[in-house]
């Protein structure tokens, strides 16, 4: 999905943008993000400070509080937000404000775009994202919640899996079927998107416990009965799916560079290591077994970077951009996920304790290669789509 062209900031607006990032993250150390992996609290002081800095709003339109910014300036903002500790804690705490709410932006009315929009900016309101589901995974048109027509609104039923920051928010972004699928002549005919208040009298939230990102829950929800107004419906019923192909590059772009980002970290991490301990009388990034990987692992982070640029600044220019987005989502994640495991590597056992953060490091950049997509369909994608093979799926 194309975005309309819009200008490219150039050097010195990039660097301010690394700057105004970089002041607010770095008020948050390495024993905040390490207490918030221990005790599992949503990170509020961090929220609070990104919001207070304008950062929430910075892809929204201006004329709801917004900066109205594009692709290049979110990456530049994830990546920097990424790189300084708080790995995919304090990305996701934020990255969900980007372009998780796109959808209101492309079709909301002007009303709800003044309802909502800036109480999002300012981080006044939380939403949790409820579009996986348990049977359908990836495979979105098969999803089974539904949204029955009644007066005045809907009336939903169904679950949701990997429900991110439900045990926080108070709104909720919901994919629904309102025609059954076998019903539709499409698979993407009949799916309908709400965004609407999380009702915990209807929604029963249940927390997944996981590997990393443990400050930003993950859950399974239980919707039944829940009642939707009509007012909270984004766009025309039935055609929900189009919707959310608007913020599916841009997303590939944001995990590249948070990836990324998490990998830079965790290598300035062990090449400092490397030169400060001593092993039989030297030290150990003196030698090339240390070396040598830690180099490669550099240059594929370098070259994952400038894949997810060449996919943001297409998007931005309005250019097709899928194949470069999932490919930086495919490169990013790897080179972040290879990166942090040197860096355990390279600190021997103590690679393995807390202390050093490395291996919280690759507990939080783990997820890039999970999520949003898989790495087996970005494969499928780019061989089909770039390399004419057939579809295998």
């Amino acid at each position: 999905m194309m975005s309309q062209p819009r200008q490219l900031p150039n050097a010195e607006e990039r660097q301010a943008i690394r700057d105004g990032v970089r002041a607010v993250v770095t008020k948050f150390d390495d024993e905040y993000w390490l207490a918030r992996d221990e005790d599992g609290k949503f990170p509020f002081e961090f929220h609070k400070a990104m919001a207070d800095g304008g950062w929430l709003g910075v892809t929204m339109p201006e004329e709801y509080g917004g900066s109205g910014l594009g692709v290049v300036e979110a990456a530049i903002m994830m990546h920097e937000v990424a790189s300084h500790g708080g790995g995919m804690a304090a990305a996701s705490a934020v990255h969900i404000n980007l372009f998780g709410p796109h959808p209101i932006v492309v079709k909301g009315t002007d009303t709800q775009k003044r309802r909502w929009v800036p109480r999002l900016v300012a981080g006044e309101d939380q939403v949790a994202f409820g579009f996986t589901e348990p049977d359908a995974g990836l495979n979105t048109t098969r999803i089974k919640t539904f949204a029955e027509k009644v007066p005045g609104g809907y009336l939903v039923r169904g679950q949701k899996v990997w429900t991110s920051t439900a045990q926080v928010a108070n709104k909720i972004m919901l994919l629904t079927r309102t025609t059954k699928y076998e019903d539709c002549r499409k698979p993407t005919d009949g799916i309908t998107i709400f965004y609407t208040d999380l009702d915990r009298a209807k929604i029963e939230v249940r927390r997944i416990p996981k590997m990393g990102r443990k400050a930003v829950d993950s859950n399974a929800i239980f919707i039944d009965g829940l009642f939707i107004p009509e007012e909270d419906r984004i766009g025309e019923e039935g055609k929900g799916f189009s919707y959310i192909l608007h913020s599916l590059n841009p997303e590939r772009v944001l995990l590249a560079v948070e990836a990324i980002g998490i990998g830079q970290d965790a290598l300035r991490r062990a090449t400092k290591y490397a030169r400060e301990r001593v092993v039989f009388d030297r030290q150990i990034g003196m030698n090339q077994g240390i070396q040598h990987p830690l180099a490669e692992k550099w240059m594929y982070l370098e070259a994952a970077w400038l894949m997810a640029m060449k996919a943001a600044e297409l998007y931005d220019a309005g250019e097709p951009c899928g194949v470069e987005a999932n490919s930086a989502k495919f490169l990013g994640a790897r080179a972040g996920h290879d990166a942090a495991w040197q860096a355990i590597m390279t600190h021997g056992g103590f690679g393995y304790a807390k202390e050093y953060h490395v291996e919280r490091l690759f507990r939080e950049v783990s997820l890039t290669r999970i999520a949003p997509i898989t790495e087996q369909l970005i494969l499928s994608f780019i061989a089909e789509k770039v390399l004419d093979l057939p579809k295998s799926y």
